[in-house]
């Protein structure tokens, strides 16, 4: 899988919501957004850092309520998701220098294509959550950006194991009786 495929496939797993979807929803998937109210948690002897976020400004398939702290948490989320960093999504504004001395990003921006692949990967995970894991029993589990890409910005292909065949393939179940094979499978006395 080529380079830029995996980043749109990464970007889009990040930022797949349905931009009317239901509130409910969106805080099962995003635990940093279920109480705002409450403080984050600490390590234990860590001292508290107060940080302000500004409020977001170019919010298109997050829900537009959320507070800059909240639209953080859950970009962390996806970075540890993906296994990326912030200008993964967002460009880097030259004209904006931070008190290290180094530019700052430009979070607003919607010039790098990653950041319009996570829209459609949050958009995408919204829609399985909402129409079919919603409608499993009990299932309790909602998909993530962590679901697939575990921690990679492009997720690895999935290999299934390896196992040894006794005898013929047995034929699909939804087979048709005469239709006609496809390829000719070898039989275990070949």
């Amino acid at each position: 899988m080529n380079l830029p495929f995996r980043l749109a496939v990464a970007a889009v797993a990040v930022v797949v919501a349905v931009p009317v979807a239901p509130r409910a929803v969106f805080a099962a998937q995003n635990p940093a957004v279920q109480n705002p109210a409450a403080p984050p948690s600490e390590p234990a002897g860590a001292s508290p850092e107060h940080r302000s976020f500004p409020a977001p400004t170019n919010l298109q398939v997050l829900p537009k309520d959320l507070t800059g702290e909240q639209v953080h948490k859950i970009m962390e989320q996806w970075e540890g998701d993906l296994g990326s960093g912030c200008r993964t999504c967002h460009a880097v504004d030259p004209k904006k220098v931070g008190p290290n001395g180094r530019p700052r990003l430009n979070f607003a921006d919607d010039s790098k294509e990653e950041k319009k692949t996570a829209r459609l990967m949050y958009r995408m995970t919204d829609k399985i959550n909402t129409d079919y894991v919603s409608m499993v029993p009990n299932s309790g589990q909602s998909v993530t950006c962590g679901t697939c890409h575990r921690g990679h910005l492009g997720p690895e292909p999935f290999v299934p194991a390896k196992h040894e065949e006794h005898g013929p393939v047995p034929a699909a179940p939804n087979a048709t009786p005469n239709a006609a094979p496809a390829a000719a499978l070898p039989t275990s006395g070949q």
